[in-house]
């Protein structure tokens, strides 16, 4: 062992959580270290997760626009898609803001330690390097930021070569021809969605009654129907029973309905989930409590371990996004540097889902307003994209904006969208319900024209006095 060394914050992990809790830290003057793994800095979400899928799906968004060109008086003969430089793109992007957090590190004086971190005792850590060298550190605070694995399913293990996980789709070497998705959450309907547009025959596969399970209900039917009409295949309450390999790549065997049917891929996507990442961190030295694997902690992220923190996609029931991590992130070190901690409203955070059409939403959706124990008189305010002019200009008419409210006060319960740009749009209703805004605050304030911003402007009239423009 070598020597050990004291910090006032020690993270383990550098993904979103991760290094944005060091880089609070850092700015607050705390003597701050991070312990990664792996050889770059940025965890699963700028390497093999969000950055580098949205980076495929903008492409996948300029290849559709150059196919339908004659739509807007364009002819554009013989479009080709060089994967190649797709890749290398989307390797640049994730290049560059790599190298982004370590110049932060440095400008806000975070130390890098290299090297796979275990908790071994209070307020201890022990790093092993590549090497196997191992030492042990020392930190008043130490901060779990491990984050999450891709889920397997009992019989389909993945192989990297047929059945894959999101890592290895993002690697792989040429587009194929044909694709299945099993799970058709974000990471499912995003694959399905840029993968179609590139050509692919793709088939997406759900045990639930109807994809994206945790948008509301209107939302996954209107987004079924426009993956349908795209040219996807789309199976809900379906299961894979058996997988084997092909001529084709896989074989198959789909139940669903009480039928069994069979059918052929070039490649499997498996995106049932994601397991938490506390397996190999020490945590039987601790007295941190889990729940099927993860941590569970306090409203300040704080363990049942003194001065121990976690947060991201290993805390127990916190959705698993790369912004809530950030969020509980900034939530920890507040707490740890003893300022004033603004602990996270679970109901106010963003989901969004970047396929194509876009969904994105916050708040309950309207069956759960109207199970809702408070009693809430709901009240709906929708509005189609198929009437917003921004959205005709755009060629990109389905959709629409769905907001929840309660009746009695205006209250804002939950927003839901569907359609062109909304994963920026939903930045207005955040703030709104985190304002305590009402839908007719929301109604009252102006909004530009021509905009896609209209929409959410219409839903508030909607859940008031009546939308104008339908």
């Amino acid at each position: 062992m070598a020597e050990s060394s004291k910090y006032n914050l020690i993270v383990i992990g550098s993904g979103p959580g991760g290094y944005v809790a060091a880089i609070r830290a850092g700015q607050w003057g705390l003597k701050t270290a991070v312990i990664e793994k792996d050889a770059k800095l940025g965890g699963a979400c700028l390497h093999v997760g969000c950055i580098p899928t949205k980076s495929l799906l903008f492409n996948a968004e300029v290849y559709g626009y150059f196919a339908k060109a004659k739509e807007f008086g364009i002819s554009c003969e013989n479009v080709t898609l060089d994967w190649a430089k797709v890749l290398a793109r989307k390797e640049r992007i994730v290049r560059k803001f790599s190298k982004g957090i370590e110049f932060l590190f440095q400008k806000n004086k975070v130390e890098w330690i290299p090297g796979r971190g275990r908790l071994v005792g209070p307020g201890a850590v022990s790093v092993e390097a590549a090497d196997g060298q191992t030492r042990n550190i020392e930190a008043k605070h130490i901060v779990l930021a491990t984050g999450s694995e891709a889920q397997a399913l009992p019989g389909l293990v993945p192989d990297g070569i047929t059945l894959l996980t999101n890592r290895e789709l993002l690697e792989i070497s040429a587009v194929p021809a044909s694709l299945a998705v099993i799970g058709a959450g974000a990471v499912g309907v995003e694959f399905a969605s840029l993968f179609a547009s590139f050509g692919t025959k793709v088939t997406l596969i759900e045990m639930l009654p109807r994809i994206v399970p945790v948008e509301d209900e209107e939302v996954s039917r209107e987004l079924a129907r426009s993956l349908q009409k795209q040219g996807i295949a789309v199976h809900t309450e379906t299961q894979v029973q058996g997988l084997e390999k092909s001529e084709q790549g896989a074989s198959l065997t789909l139940v669903g309905s009480g039928k069994e049917e069979k059918m052929e891929a070039e490649k499997v996507l498996l995106a049932v989930g994601r397991a938490p990442n506390t397996g190999d961190l020490g945590l039987e030295n601790t007295k941190i409590t889990l729940d099927e694997g993860f941590i569970k902690t306090g409203e300040h992220m704080e363990t049942a371990e003194p001065n121990v923190y976690a947060i991201g996609d290993i805390v127990a029931a916190s959705p698993q996004l790369a912004h809530v991590a950030e969020a509980e992130g900034i939530v920890a070190v507040e707490h740890a540097a003893g300022r004033d901690v603004h602990p996270i409203n679970y109901r106010q955070i963003p989901g969004c889902t970047y396929c194509e059409p876009q969904v994105a939403s916050v708040g309950l959706t309207e069956q759960q307003a109207r199970d809702h124990q408070e009693g809430y008189a709901v009240k709906i305010g929708k509005f189609p994209f198929s009437a917003n002019s921004k959205a005709a200009v755009l060629g990109a008419p389905e959709g629409f904006v769905k907001i929840v409210s309660d009746e009695k006060y205006g209250e804002i319960l939950g927003v839901h969208m569907v359609g062109p740009g909304v994963t920026e749009l939903i930045g207005e209703a955040v703030m709104a319900m985190r304002l305590e805004g009402t839908v007719q605050d929301l109604a009252h304030a102006v909004h530009a024209h021509p905009t896609l911003s209209e929409a959410v402007l219409e839903a508030a009239h909607a859940a008031g006095e009546g939308a104008i423009h339908i």
